[in-house]
C-alpha cells in the first residue's frame, strides 16, 4: 500500500512537471516568434499607398468620340482587333473606358489612345504604328521594372522569362494593392525572417519574390496563379525550396523546408498590415455593421462595437442573464459565425466583457 501510495505520488508530480514544462516552453516560444515577427515589421516601414488601375481616357471634347470611332467604326476595330480590349464610348462626357481583363493589354490600349488624341491624326495606319510603338515602350518597361526590383534586393542570376514575369505584376493590383509591390515587401520580410531563425536568406528572397509571379502571365486554361508560378518557376530551372514555396503559399500543398513557411508568414504580414490593400467605404462599413449584427443577434448580449478597423469585436452582455461560463460559450459561437458568414483578411478578436455592478447610496 506504501509503495502504490509513493508510486501515484510520484507520477502525479511528475505529471505536474511535465505540464509546467510544456506550458513554459511555449510561453518561450511565442514571445520568441513574437519578438522575430515584431522586429521584422519594424524595420520595413514602407509607404502606405492605394494604387488603383485607371481604365478611362479623358477627351478634350465630345467631337473626339466621333474621331475615335471613324468612319464606319473602322478606327475603333481596329484599335480594339490590334489590342485585345473592349472600348466603350457611352454617353459620359468627354470620356471613354477601356475594358480589359489583361492589365497590360488595357495599359498598352490606354497609352496608345492617349498618345492618338494628342497627335489629332486617328487612322487604321496611324493606329497600327501607334500600338506598335506602345507594345515594345511596355514591353522594356516591363523588363527594367523585373530588373530594377532583383537588383534592389540582391537577387542574382534569374532568367529573362523570370525577370518578365517579375515586371508584369507592376500593372497588376489584388484588393487595391500593387502586386509587384507586395511581392518586393514579402521578399524583403522573408529575408529579415529567414535571417533571425538561421534559414537560407537568399532563397527565402527569391521565394518571397516569386510567390505571386504567376499573377502577371497570361494563360488560356483554367490554371490559377499558384500552378502558373510553380510552372514558371520549373521552366527557369529555380530551386526546389523556392518551387516548394510558391506550391504552398496558400496551404494547397505541404511545406517542404522551413523557407516556404517563412514565405507563407511574409505573405500575411504584407497582405494584412494596416493600410495595405483597400476597401471602399460602403463595404468597410458594411463589414462593420455586419460584425456588430452577429454578436447582437445572440441572446444576453446587451451592446457590440466593431473596433480597430474592424480587427476587434468588443461585446458587453448582461450579467443578470449571461454567466461566466455562458459568456465563453457565446464567445465561441460568435466567432464561429463570423467564420462562416463573413470574408475579412487576418483574423478577427471577440473579445467578451461581463462585469457585475452594484451600487449603492448611504443615506
Amino acid at each position: 500500500m506504501i509503495i502504490s501510495s509513493l508510486e501515484d505520488e510520484a507520477r502525479h508530480d511528475a505529471q505536474a512537471l511535465i505540464h509546467k514544462i510544456e506550458q513554459e516552453g511555449q510561453i518561450t516560444a511565442e514571445r520568441k516568434g513574437r519578438e522575430i515577427l515584431i522586429s521584422t515589421i519594424q524595420r520595413m516601414a514602407s509607404e502606405v499607398n492605394a494604387e488603383v488601375t485607371v481604365a478611362s481616357v479623358n477627351l478634350p471634347n465630345d467631337e473626339m468620340k466621333g474621331r475615335i470611332i471613324g468612319r464606319e467604326g473602322r478606327n475603333i476595330r481596329t484599335l480594339e482587333t490590334l489590342t485585345g480590349v473592349d472600348i466603350i464610348i457611352d454617353d459620359t462626357p468627354e470620356a471613354v473606358v477601356v475594358s480589359c481583363f489583361d492589365p497590360v493589354r488595357k495599359e498598352i490600349a490606354r497609352r496608345s489612345l492617349e498618345r492618338l488624341i494628342s497627335d489629332g491624326r486617328i487612322h487604321p495606319t496611324r493606329i497600327e504604328e501607334v500600338v506598335q510603338k506602345v507594345t515594345q515602350e511596355i514591353s522594356q518597361y516591363i523588363f527594367e521594372e523585373g530588373e530594377k526590383v532583383l537588383f534592389d534586393l540582391g537577387i542574382h542570376h534569374m532568367k529573362p522569362e523570370g525577370i518578365r514575369g517579375i515586371g508584369r505584376l507592376v500593372f497588376r493590383t489584388s484588393y487595391g494593392q500593387n502586386v509587384l509591390a507586395h511581392s518586393k515587401e514579402v521578399a524583403v520580410f522573408a529575408g529579415m525572417i529567414a535571417a533571425e531563425v538561421g534559414a537560407d536568406t537568399e532563397i527565402a528572397r527569391r521565394a518571397g519574390l516569386l510567390h505571386d509571379v504567376g499573377k502577371g502571365i497570361e494563360s488560356d486554361g483554367d490554371s490559377n496563379h499558384v500552378e502558373l508560378g510553380v510552372e514558371l518557376a520549373k521552366r527557369t530551372g529555380e530551386d526546389e525550396r523556392v518551387i516548394n514555396a510558391i506550391a504552398s503559399h496558400h496551404g494547397d500543398v505541404p511545406h517542404s523546408c522551413v523557407e516556404s513557411v517563412i514565405v507563407q508568414i511574409a505573405d500575411a504580414l504584407s497582405a494584412s498590415r494596416p493600410g495595405a490593400r483597400r476597401e471602399t467605404l460602403d463595404n468597410y462599413i458594411k463589414r462593420l455593421e455586419n460584425l456588430e449584427k452577429i454578436a447582437e443577434d445572440f441572446d444576453g448580449v446587451d451592446k457590440a462595437y466593431a473596433i480597430q478597423a474592424g480587427r476587434e469585436l468588443r461585446i458587453m452582455v448582461d450579467h443578470e442573464k449571461v454567466s461566466d461560463n455562458e459568456a465563453r460559450e457565446i464567445a465561441r459561437e460568435i466567432a464561429k459565425r463570423i467564420e462562416a458568414e463573413l470574408r475579412y483578411p487576418g483574423r478577427i478578436k471577440v473579445t467578451m466583457i461581463r462585469e457585475t455592478r452594484i451600487v449603492e447610496y448611504a443615506r
